[in-house]
Formats: structure tokens, sequence, C-alpha cells
């Protein structure tokens, strides 16, 4: 397993860089937002990686934080979503942004990505909801403004799946609220209205 690879940026392409350390080169694919497509060529660079093998190929894939590879680990244990579409999903969102979207139910957010549909979206939600924490450390991805616990929206998400709704119609409802900085109590209401 190749953890990560340090040594300098030989050069770029589409959608992926190349490092050369020890005097051997690595092709690494990247999201299409990494901050490593702006370094400089010949710049000392550190990329966390994931290797793939399969029977035909072998690819490196790689970030610029552990946060999102251990994000696109996640992603890829789903059943029917490959790195192809964990890559999409991670082109087009932060791996902060995608976590928020997965633990909110928000499909829509994952759809944005390119060969991600809504059933595939459906299904990492399903699958990934209660283990997006552990992507982050450990630590609970809806955080308050104030940084002071669960985010109310969150809690009212629970409240609806504690009512019967489904992950995605809960997260979906609340999202819909348009308001901010509501209770529970209220946003639980809101959401309920939208959906009669």
């Amino acid at each position: 397993m190749i953890s990560y690879i340090h040594g300098k940026l030989s050069y770029k392409l589409e959608n992926s860089i190349v490092i050369d350390t020890g005097g051997v080169g690595y092709e690494i694919f990247m999201p299409d937002n990494s901050p490593l497509f702006f370094a400089r060529e010949g710049e000392d660079v550190r990329v966390f990686t994931v290797m793939i093998v399969k029977e035909d190929d072998m690819s490196l894939y790689g970030f610029s934080d552990r946060e999102s590879v251990n994000l696109f680990r996640l992603l890829i244990s789903v059943s029917g979503v490959g790195a192809k579409a964990a890559m999409a999903i991670l082109s087009v969102l932060p791996a902060p942004e995608a976590m928020k979207a997965i633990a909110f139910g928000d499909a829509t957010m994952l759809t944005r990505a390119n060969g991600v549909g809504k059933k595939s979206a459906e299904r990492i939600i399903l699958e990934l909801s209660d283990k997006v924490g552990n992507a982050n450390g450990g630590a609970p991805i809806p955080i308050s403004a104030s940084g002071a616990g669960i985010d109310p929206r969150a809690e009212a998400i629970e409240a609806l799946l504690g009512l019967g709704y489904s992950r995605s119609e809960a997260g979906a409802a609340v999202m819909g609220v348009a308001e901010d900085g509501l209770s529970v109590e209220e946003y639980v209401k809101s959401a309920l209205k939208g959906m009669a």
C-alpha cells in the first residue's frame, strides 16, 4: 500500500499529475478541483494516495489531504460506485461539503457529479450517512454555526427518521426549509408542511 508520495511535480495532464521521486515518475489521478493542480512544475509536493489494482489495471488516486482519502475509500466501498464516480463527486464537492451532503441526505448535491445518478446518490447516502463522521477523524460533520454541538437541521432529520421517513426524504425536506437559525421543532414542522 502506498500511503503517500513525496517528490517533485514533473508535469500535469488533463486529470492527473506525474511526480518524480527517486527517478521514477508516478502518474496520479486527481479530482479536478485539487489544489495540487496549481503547484508549479519542479515544486516539491506530497500527495496522499489510494492504489486500486484490477486484473488489467493498476492506478493511483491522489489527494491533497487525508480527509479526502478517507472519503474516497468510503465512496468506493458503496456497491456500484467505482473510482471514477468517487473522483467525479470529489471533483465538484470538496470533502467537507460532500460529507455534509451525505450526512444531510442531500442527493441533489451528489448528482451534480458527472455520471452520478439519483439512485447512486441515494445508495451512497443510505450506506454512508452513519459513517461520514469517521471520514473526519470521528468528528461529527454537521456542526452548528457557533460550533456548539449538532446542527438543528441534523437533529430534525433524525426526528423525521423516527417518524418513519427515509433518510433521503427527511434530508431533502429539512434542507428545503429556507429559513436558518430555527429550532429543531420548527425545522420538523416546516419540513412536514413541505412534504404535505
